[in-house]
């Protein structure tokens, strides 16, 4: 199986005794046994688990670290011919010093030992009065009994094809400048952290925080494993803590408390963590302050079959799963678009808006951004200028949810049909009125916004695009029509979020009234109505019969623009996430279809006018999104 840069890790969280190293390696094996039924490449115990983290004075006693020592041998052992990395927790005597350190084991032998940089000595902590510095450790070698010649340094990075990993050990995490920055910046993408965090109050939460904008920071996987409640309670209390994050997101972590040998394991993507470095030229400008030079250790997993793919890949990539943040989202969403569109006004000097309102999602949004514009601005909504422009295609439907919403949020109402002057255009360009292609189409949309632009030329106002980010990536719009404005407030909003945004003015922002107009607005087919009535005057253009659903494009996009996906694996992501809504062939087809039109309407991108970006993805040649109107496809096509 192709992993596709997937990868399944764990963290685990053995029962202990204090001091009692026989009994503690038995619980290690354990859960390195149901790592590895859990079909995991990596497991990170906690710190100093092999002996326990609360010995104390113990960790001068020889017995105790002679005993760890042939702990190690026999874990060593054990992990012969199985696929799995193993970082687990011991004291080491080097120098005639005492390290606390983090064993890296493969396949029998121990790959390199990581020692704690940062050793803590205040409140609670009293480390040093055992443990020294590895700090300054690097390109060192140690001998065991068993063992000789092993590397041991902080700039140890073990590597794995496009799996590259780096260890740091608890307070390391708390430090100003984290170890794992710096193996981050020299090429490591998995960090592990052997962890003995005690628990106070609200201190759970903090380490979360420290985890998720860690894996942020360093565009990383981390994988966090603390001590269990069986260490010493003498005055602390663990809990096995054991957390999960991926560049800013958590993945998963445990419920703490646990009185049984625990085992956390998630799917991580190697793959997006190292094209946004790719991306990233900060990260890139930030690898010459790493003070010293990595240096690797090959090995190589047998495979990389992670069992079922249990990743979480939500539907709707733009729009957060939770309510409570939704809502946020959603208001956030409006304060940039009336802030950026407000700046616009106050620059220009213009005091009037012109907007064309079809009764559909878009110019909906458009709209209401527009009114609460304008009340924040103190500007009358008279100095709206609302415009309804009925074609060939224009419901009764669409026409009065217009024309409600457009006089009861008291707007300067006004209706231009424009059937006379597209007929007129027909026949000055000789084309047949009764051929309903492409040049029948755009003739509608060109003379709509040719009419806008010239109300906002005469009326001193500003011409507000309506189109949204989804269309822009399809290139569903008519160059120089629909697709060109004085400025457009909609053009980073996937029309995804375009739904979500519009309900949520429904029903937090507006009034019953208002409120039943946009919900019946929601209900009504996208289209843009470009296209005569059926014979009962419904909709006969549906945008996602032509094109396909938008919530499958706006999937696409977002993890082809963000992530820069392969084709193979936004259809294999796809297919998990729409698994219950469309097969495997439905998703194919309007991949290609996707894909074939994100690069053949890339000149209507190059030519787009102003617009706020709201989100991750842009597609605005002047931001996010640069690239040739004449680029082939091909290789996107035969991906697939």
């Amino acid at each position: 199986m192709c992993s596709m840069g997937f990868m399944r890790i764990s963290a685990a969280c053995p029962v202990t005794n204090v001091a009692d190293i026989e009994f503690n390696v038995k619980n290690i094996k354990y859960c390195v046994d149901k790592s590895l039924d859990e079909h995991s490449k990596l497991v990170v115990f906690p710190e100093l688990c092999i002996t326990s983290y609360t010995c104390g004075d113990l960790f001068l006693q020889g017995v105790l670290l002679k005993k760890s020592e042939n702990a190690l041998e026999d874990i060593c052992r054990y992990s012969i011919d199985k696929d799995i990395l193993i970082a687990v927790g011991s004291p080491l005597v080097f120098n005639s010093c005492v390290y606390n350190c983090a064993y890296i084991i493969f396949d029998g032998k121990i790959l390199g030992i990581v020692p704690k940089s940062y050793i803590p000595n205040y409140e609670e902590f009293y480390e040093r009065r055992w443990f020294t510095s590895g700090i300054n450790i690097v390109d060192e070698r140690v001998d065991l009994n068993f063992q000789k010649n092993i590397p041991f340094g902080i700039n140890i990075i073990f590597n794995s094809g496009d799996f590259k990993f780096g260890f740091e050990i608890c307070e390391d995490l708390w430090s100003v400048v984290p170890p794992s920055s710096y193996l981050s910046l020299a090429g490591a993408n998995i960090i592990g952290n052997l962890s003995a965090s005690n628990e106070i109050v609200s201190k759970s939460d903090y380490r979360k925080s420290l985890v998720e904008s860690q894996s942020a920071r360093c565009m990383s996987s981390y994988i966090y494993a603390s001590s269990g409640v069986y260490e010493s309670s003498t005055d602390l209390v663990f809990s096995g803590d054991m957390i999960i994050s991926e560049n800013g997101n958590l993945l998963k972590y445990n419920n703490r408390f646990k009185r049984e040998n625990e085992v956390l394991t998630s799917i991580i993507d190697i793959e997006r963590l190292n094209m946004q470095r790719l991306k990233n030229i900060s990260f890139r400008d930030g690898m010459h302050i790493v003070p010293w030079k990595a240096q690797y250790i090959e090995f190589n997993f047998k495979n990389l079959e992670y069992g079922k793919f249990d990743r979480t890949v939500p539907k709707y990539p733009f729009v957060p799963s939770d309510e409570n943040q939704r809502e946020v989202r959603c208001r956030e969403i409006f304060n940039i678009q009336t802030a950026a569109l407000a700046k616009r006004i106050e620059h220009t000097g213009l005091k009037k808006a012109v907007i064309g309102i079809s009764g559909g999602l878009d110019s909906t949004l458009a709209l209401l951004v527009v009114v609460k514009t304008f009340d924040m601005l103190g500007i009358s909504r008279k100095d709206i200028i609302t415009v309804t422009l009925p074609g060939f295609g224009t419901t009764d439907r669409t026409y009065n949810n217009a024309v409600d919403l457009c006089k009861k949020l008291h707007t300067d109402f006004r209706e231009i049909n424009i059937v006379d002057a597209c007929l007129q255009h027909f026949k000055d360009i000789g084309h047949d009125k009764s051929k309903h292609d492409v040049t029948y189409e755009n003739v509608q949309a060109r003379e709509r916004t040719q009419i806008l632009m010239d109300i906002a030329n005469k009326e001193g106002g500003l011409s507000i695009g309506t189109g949204d980010l989804s269309e822009l990536a399809l290139g569903w719009c008519t160059y120089n029509g629909d697709h060109m404005s004085m400025y457009g407030v909609n053009c980073s909003v996937p029309k995804t979020l375009v739904r979500y945004l519009v309900r949520y003015v429904a029903q937090k922002e507006s009034s019953d009234y208002i409120s039943a107009i946009l919900m019946d607005i929601l209900d009504t087919p996208v289209s843009p109505e470009l296209l005569p009535k059926d014979n009962n005057g419904k909709i006969a253009q549906k945008t996602e019969d032509i094109v396909g659903p938008y919530e499958l494009h706006d999937f696409f996009l977002y993890y082809f623009a963000r992530n820069s996906f392969s084709p193979k694996k936004l259809l294999f992501l796809a297919q998990y996430a729409f698994v219950d809504t469309y097969d495997k062939e439905t998703i194919k087809k309007w991949l290609k279809l996707f894909i074939r039109r994100f690069f053949t309407q890339q000149f209507k991108r190059s030519a787009i006018p102003d617009g706020p970006k709201v989100g991750t993805v842009s597609l605005s040649p002047r931001g996010d999104w640069r690239m040739p109107s004449d680029s082939s496809f091909n290789l996107w096509i035969n991906d697939l």
